[in-house]
């Protein structure tokens, strides 16, 4: 667990037990097509004919809170599409919809349209329909400038091309696909120990350009990629690296009784992170049990296919493999 995250106000440990809660919850809440609930990138619901959607939910955090410092509101939605649709297309499945919601404390139209074009842009690059949403005006309850935004993603995959465990052998390899940052996790620890020693308007040393703008680096979105390489049959499962960083992410895609071995110094790590590190005074299992190190997207890849997936996917890297027993290992 990460020491320098709890100490920043999250508890990893807290977090995993209320998702454990909310699976047992979930389980009395149920029809006899779901076939995957809480606990995996992504639900899965059968809709007959081999087909199965599925569907993810998520938040773009903290982050937020810099959109609102800087005043930059036109990328986080395109976040926001991040986390949900390369969660979605972890199944194999082709992202199709997205709905998003967005509560402020007063509406002002400039700044919901600005939002709200970040989330279409998002859906641009991800190859989905923005199909609807909610904007909620909380007035007393949120503090003045203050904004949340969350959204779902939906998509559709057969049941013959589903991605996971089940395709992957211990002779896989791991092939990273290079982030664009800090991407949007970990940016409590940020805000508690980077903004600590630095403004926004800093350039920090070996950074080469503004904190804020730095920080406000929309995430990649990796699912046209990612959905390419499952049909051509080149990938046997994905691991989109947000919350929990490599060492949380990289296991939920691997069968029982095996683990991975991943080798520091294979691809490259942006520099941000060494800022991070350096400011919060976290260790380097802290770092990677947090953040994605540069790596946010993790292809099961079998050995022959190793050099195509390569050549096909830009600032992709050959990080590791698998081995027996279970757990992530940095070395």
């Amino acid at each position: 667990m990460s020491q320098a995250y709890r100490r920043a106000g999250v508890d990893l440990e807290a977090a995993a037990e209320a998702v454990r809660r909310i699976g047992d919850v979930a389980a009395r809440a149920r029809r006899p097509e779901v076939r995957e609930g809480v606990g995996g990138f992504a639900g899965l619901f059968e809709i007959g004919d081999g087909r199965l959607l599925a569907a993810a939910t998520d938040g773009v955090g903290t982050k937020l809170e810099i959109a609102r410092l800087t005043g930059r509101l036109d990328t986080v939605g395109i976040d926001l599409v991040a986390m949900c649709a390369d969660d979605v297309v972890c199944t194999g499945a082709e992202p199709l919809f997205f709905l998003d919601y967005l509560a402020v404390d007063r509406v002002v139209p400039e700044a919901v349209a600005a939002i709200v074009e970040g989330v279409a842009e998002g859906c641009r690059r991800a190859g989905c329909a923005l199909l609807g949403g909610e904007t909620a005006e909380h007035p007393g309850v949120m503090e003045l400038g203050r904004f949340d935004l969350a959204g779902a993603c939906v998509g559709i995959v057969q049941e013959r091309d589903l991605l996971g465990p089940h395709r992957v052998g211990l002779d896989d390899a791991l092939i990273g696909l290079a982030s664009s940052g800090l991407h949007s996790n970990g940016y409590s620890l940020v805000r508690d120990s980077v903004l600590e020693k630095h403004t926004l308007e800093e350039t920090p040393d070996g950074l080469g350009r503004p904190l804020a703008d730095e920080l406000m680096e929309p995430c990649a979105i990796y699912a046209p990629q990612v959905l390419a390489l499952a049909r051509d049959g080149l990938v046997h499962a994905a691991a989109h690296v947000t919350g929990g960083g490599l060492v949380e992410n990289v296991p939920r895609v691997l069968p029982e009784g095996m683990g991975a071995q991943i080798r520091r110094g294979s691809w490259e790590e942006p520099p941000v992170f060494g800022l991070v590190k350096s400011a919060s005074g976290a260790s380097d299992g802290d770092m990677f049990s947090t953040f994605n190190m540069g790596v946010g997207m993790v292809l099961l890849v079998g050995e022959g296919q190793v050099e195509e997936v390569l050549a096909r996917a830009p600032r992709a890297s050959r990080i590791g493999g698998l081995v027996p027993g279970g757990g992530v290992r940095v070395s």
